[in-house]
């Protein structure tokens, strides 16, 4: 007869062998994806620990599933040459929605992280869930008919939506700007319709997934992912590891206490919440009554917003004193809310990127790499690193479908504990 589990377990929880395969199997897959240029066998067997005979068979199944790919060979001082490996694009694919609430955005993405097909709509105005998805649902399967790709190796799609969110029923829990969805079973109902395994996250989760898995080459392993989109959002990654929180929505920055003015230790100035200076509705409204936009100028829905936000931007581009004083003080602003982050975590590389990001990248990355340097508590120690996304701004829609891919293949030590 079989014990009982002890009423309070240890959380120290134990492993086996078929856990430490996949996860070697991953360790290989995540060493090779990282590498431009490929990882030969012997390059392999270094850089991950693992010994030959296990890097060559782990190898040897990643071919047999057309995962990688043996693409030439690497000449060396001594010894034959080295055959190196890279993915195999056609190896597996994900499907990938971000829903804003300006814009609803779809890729699919191959194995190595790159755009096949995409395509984006505005948000419909209708305040019925239940119609969006459907037109969701529509659009998936529209954008896989256009791929010329084999259905078969689709692992899933990935759904990146404002939070809150509850990840383990795929529910959207009331999230800002989408007006009657509470509680909405967004996975259920897209699983349904395409047959297809379904996970949700965070926006600015899965913008940081997808600066780990499509952010190009051997990037840091260690970063702050800033979102701007209709609101604004942070993703946290340390040791590869992208930090979800118990709930799955660590991130909401909204209430960080910012300031625009440089501070030392007798700092008088009050300090505001960060929404309120990095929303693009915020940052149009402020252009109205400032009066570098026109009084009429459309307020009424997220997609009015984006539209009066780029004009504003664009003003600022064209050097309007007005409006490049708005844009700078949201910087400075950034700036403030970025000091807070990366002196908590001390973190060395900040990644900024969404939605909205592009109409005021020159302007942001201008002001704010010189207050963050000298306000680094660490600075002795460590430089900050502050860019843009090299992903555009459907960041959050390639992070949807990098969900899939890393929850399939990504090495994670927790995966090697039994029950989880």
């Amino acid at each position: 007869m079989a014990q009982a589990p002890p009423e309070h377990p240890s959380q120290h929880r134990g492993t086996n062998m078929p856990r430490v395969a996949d996860f070697n199997e991953g360790v290989v897959l995540n060493s090779i994806r990282r590498s431009a240029g490929g990882r030969s066998r012997v390059e392999l067997t270094t850089e991950t620990g693992l010994s030959a005979q296990t890097v060559s068979n782990i190898c040897r199944r990643l071919l047999d599933q057309g995962l990688i790919l043996e693409t030439g060979k690497q000449a060396v001082a001594f010894g034959k040459p080295r055959t190196m490996l890279e993915l195999n694009p056609a190896g597996s694919y994900a499907v990938g929605v971000h829903i804003d609430p300006a814009a609803i955005t779809y890729v699919l993405l191959d194995f190595t992280g790159a755009v096949v097909v995409d395509a984006s709509h505005p948000t419909p105005a209708a305040q019925d869930p239940d119609s969006v998805l459907a037109l969701m649902s529509e659009q998936i399967e529209a954008l896989i008919g256009r791929a010329p790709i084999d259905r078969n190796r689709i692992l899933g799609v990935g759904i990146a939506s404002p939070g809150p969110v509850d990840v383990e029923r795929g529910l959207v829990l009331d999230p800002p700007h989408l007006p009657n969805w509470h509680r909405v079973p967004l996975c259920d109902h897209l699983r349904a319709a395409t047959g297809l395994p379904v996970l949700l996250d965070k926006d600015v989760i899965a913008g940081a997934v997808a600066e780990l898995w499509a952010g190009g080459g051997e990037g840091p392993s260690d970063f702050l992912f800033l979102y701007f989109g209709t609101g604004v959002g942070a993703g946290i990654v340390m040791d590869d590891v992208v930090v979800r929180g118990i709930s799955s929505n660590a991130g909401d920055v909204g209430l960080l206490p910012v300031t625009a003015v440089e501070f030392g230790d007798h700092y008088r100035h009050p300090f505001r919440a960060f929404w309120e200076t990095g929303s693009p509705h915020m940052l149009a409204t402020e252009a109205v009554s400032a009066g570098v936009l026109p009084p009429d100028t459309d307020l009424e829905t997220p997609a009015a917003v984006v539209t009066a936000f780029e004009r504003l931007s664009s003003l600022a581009d064209d050097g309007d004193e007005g409006a490049v004083a708005i844009v700078e003080r949201a910087a400075r602003f950034t700036a403030s809310a970025i000091l807070t982050v990366t002196n908590l975590l001390d973190v060395g590389n900040v990644v900024i990127g969404g939605a909205t990001w592009e109409a005021i990248a020159p302007h942001f990355l201008r002001v704010i790499p010189p207050i963050v340097s000298g306000g680094s508590i660490s600075h002795q120690l460590h430089g900050i690193t502050i860019t843009g996304t090299t992903l555009g701004s459907d960041v959050a829609a390639i992070g949807a479908a990098c969900l899939v891919l890393d929850d399939r293949f990504s090495p994670r030590p927790s995966t090697l504990q039994v029950g989880r």
